[in-house]
């Protein structure tokens, strides 16, 4: 017995060994994984940290041409990832977009004797919703009500049900006008970074805050 077991004992060895070898690679692997992600992250927050949520981008094709490939780069990054899961579930501030509307709104909330404020997505996977929301302090809204369906890991169909336009003590409801589906092509615990139907784009950030009507 005492002959077999110093026999094996080599062959015990290399067994750990190759273990180890594979554990190193894999958080080798991982790390690098990570740092690639953060880089791309990185710089695609710095090419759109001063186009003024995308308003300075409509008239600068150049800059739309970097961006549009930062957000390629991350999404090659998350091309094998699930993102339509409970971490999708937040209210997300816009950083950016190419959406013509929202842009619009943005650009004209003075119409309203204000500014636009923050710019949201507000979406819980439990309770299939998204409410996209405008905000134009210190008491006006505009709401955008959706219901929602998991597509694929990382597309999400929606279904517009309703629209209102809200100030201090009054309201302005608005018939539901579409449907369409957006892929979030990247997320973590920080941003999310979206695709949808019309080719338009969108960057969002966890808000610090979540909001209700």
């Amino acid at each position: 017995m005492a002959t077999n077991t110093c026999l094996s004992l080599p062959a015990t060895l290399n067994f750990r060994r190759k273990i180890n070898n594979l554990t190193r690679s894999s958080i080798t692997d991982q790390s690098q994984a990570q740092s690639a992600s953060q880089t791309a992250k990185r710089h695609l927050l710095r090419l759109i940290s001063d186009q003024d949520r995308g308003l300075r981008t409509q008239s600068d094709p150049q800059k739309l041409s970097q961006i549009i490939e930062a957000v390629d780069s991350l999404a090659a990054i998350g091309k094998d990832t699930v993102t339509t899961g409970e971490s999708l579930s937040a209210t997300w501030r816009m950083l950016w977009t190419t959406e013509k509307e929202q842009l619009f709104i943005i650009k004209n909330a003075s119409i309203l004797g204000t500014a636009a404020g923050d710019v949201l997505q507000v979406i819980d996977v439990e309770k299939k919703s998204l409410n996209n929301v405008i905000t134009f302090p210190p008491d006006g809204v505009f709401v955008v009500r959706s219901d929602i369906q998991i597509a694929s890991a990382q597309r999400v169909n929606f279904q517009f049900t309703s629209a209102v336009l809200r100030g201090k003590g009054w309201e302005f409801p608005l018939p539901p006008f579409g449907k369409g589906w957006f892929e979030t092509v990247y997320i973590d615990d920080e941003i999310r970074v979206v695709k949808d139907i019309r080719e338009d784009y969108l960057v969002v950030e966890r808000a610090p805050y979540s909001w209700t009507e």
